[in-house]
């Protein structure tokens, strides 16, 4: 008995659940076309190239040293005595250490701050669509995951224009 009062009290949920879905007010945002075309990721982009714009002249500076000292061996090793480019070849290798290292160190840190970056434009992001939620009472705002969204739900564009003012 206990059963089939389960069953029935479950059969009249489901038979309940299209008439509340009905009165839903749901969006969708499509997370991946906000971040190719939100002024905020230029912008941080733009910040992280002037960042890191002296890293990177220094490590080109080292790669021209590198490649001169290495010319500088191949063309004459033949008239250098032995112990000259024995060192000359330290340096070289001291040389390409130093700019490996430094390469790694500015891939590191340009890492550290693009995920800084993209950490306060989520969160941005994330605080414009829960605005456009409550400005626009919508129920349910969906993002990543979605297979297919239909254009009538698609509230990207009104995100984006949020995201510009």
């Amino acid at each position: 008995m206990k059963l089939h009062r389960s069953i029935l009290i479950f059969c009249c949920l489901i038979l309940a659940l299209p008439v509340s879905a009905a009165e839903l007010k749901i969006g969708f945002v499509n997370v991946v076309k906000i971040m190719d075309s939100a002024p905020q990721v230029e912008a941080a982009n733009k910040r992280l190239e002037k960042e890191f714009a002296p890293k990177e002249k220094d490590i080109l500076k080292k790669q021209q040293s590198v490649e001169r000292l290495e010319a500088r061996i191949n063309k004459d090793s033949s008239v250098i005595s032995d112990s000259e480019l024995k060192n000359l070849t330290r340096e070289l290798q001291d040389l390409q250490r130093d700019l490996v290292r430094d390469q790694e160190d500015a891939r590191r840190d340009l890492n550290v701050r693009r995920n800084e970056e993209l950490s306060k434009l989520q969160k941005q992001i994330f605080d414009v669509i829960q605005t456009v939620a409550k400005e626009d009472d919508y129920d349910l705002i969906l993002t990543d995951g979605v297979v297919w969204a239909s254009e009538k739900i698609d509230i990207t564009d009104d995100i984006l224009n949020r995201l510009r003012r």
